[in-house]
């Protein structure tokens, strides 16, 4: 399995740089996989009131995007220079894990300052990333960088344009709760409010889990046998309520259905010891390619990933690598649009009916 069997060519212009607006008025691509080969229906996100069924169960990833991105100065005597700090992930040890731009600019000791509030000191420096411990923590931490920071957009987005105001609320999801991510579960962003309450009205359930996606989404794959590429570990948290939930919508034969391929993921991860959801909190660095066995998956709303991407070798492990390529080639004849504030789609494989 080649790393050059999940390339595609993709148009430039169709990678979106702003969401639709309403969310729910984004394309959504329904494609279900059969003995005859993938159907695929051209509808919008606001038909999954038509499509989802009564004790369909969607499994919602409720974490909650920080501002990662700080802009700061480094003063060493008369000296300043300023850096451009993107946060990571929490250590283990209290702080952050964090990239600086330019790394040369910032030594062990020495003081970033972000605003009067926020500053942080390097306590350690790698040869691509350090460790940063803030002068704040809790809730006057969460409102200090809710100040200084800036939404950390994607690559693709961020190099089209700089993050601003209205990215605060188009990259994040209604329902997002635990603060952590500094990449937004991006299927998610199509729910607003009025469609999460039609959904529950007609009897769809859902239930919430917690990943936080970490900046390595965004890391290409360097290896061109893709079964020795090595996942970046996210943080995930399925609650004994959860675990209960999902196991019960199963046991009833309802389909349970991620949004997003965090959801998926993580729940995947839950259930590789004994089969089914148990409750289970962590890192988790699970990768899913062709020839992955689902334990719980039935179908799975996801947006149109990059190429050679570790979230596009996922679909194609539950969809078929054949059934994607369809998908993807009539995605970009159609004109949909891609990556984080793109379009969607509802992947049914052929045995979730």
């Amino acid at each position: 399995m080649q790393l050059s069997d999940f390339d595609f060519h993709l148009p430039e212009e169709l990678i979106a740089t702003r969401p639709a607006k309403p969310r729910s008025s984004a394309r959504l691509l329904r494609a279900e996989a059969g003995a005859g080969g993938v159907t695929l229906t051209d509808l919008h996100v606001l038909d999954l009131i038509d499509i989802f069924r009564p004790g369909d169960l969607l499994v919602l990833n409720n974490t909650k995007v920080i501002p990662a991105r700080l802009f700061g100065q480094r003063t060493r005597g008369e000296a300043v220079a300023k850096v451009e700090v993107t946060l990571l992930e929490p250590a283990a040890s209290g702080g952050w894990r964090a990239l600086a731009k330019p790394l040369r600019k910032v030594q062990e000791g020495e003081v970033i300052r972000f605003s009067d509030a926020l500053s942080a000191t390097v306590t350690a420096k790698g040869e691509t990333d350090l460790h940063l411990a803030f002068n704040l923590e809790g809730e006057a931490f969460d409102a200090a960088l809710a100040q200084a920071g800036a939404m950390p957009l994607p690559p693709y987005i961020a190099a089209k344009r700089p993050a601003d105001a209205q990215d605060n609320q188009d990259y994040q999801t209604v329902f997002a709760r635990h603060t952590g991510a500094v990449a937004a579960p991006t299927a998610s962003l199509h729910f607003d409010a009025d469609l999460l309450a039609a959904l529950r009205a007609k009897g769809v359930r859902f239930v919430e889990v917690t990943l936080h996606v970490g900046a390595g989404t965004f890391l290409p794959v360097k290896v061109e046998d893709v079964t020795t590429h090595r996942m970046h570990a996210e943080w995930g948290q399925v609650t004994p309520e959860a675990a209960a939930e999902i196991r019960a919508a199963k046991a009833a034969g309802a389909r349970v259905i991620p949004v997003g391929t965090t959801a998926l993921r993580l729940i995947e991860t839950a259930a590789r010891e004994t089969g089914t959801v148990e409750p289970w909190e962590g890192p988790t660095d699970i990768f899913i390619y062709p020839g992955f066995q689902f334990r719980v998956t039935d179908a799975l709303m996801t947006n149109f990933h990059l190429p050679k991407s570790t979230l596009l070798m996922l679909v194609s492990a539950l969809m078929g690598k054949a059934a994607v390529d369809a998908i993807y080639d009539h995605a970009v004849t159609s004109g949909y649009r891609f990556f984080s504030y793109g379009d969607s789609s509802l992947l049914i494989p052929g045995t979730a009916g």
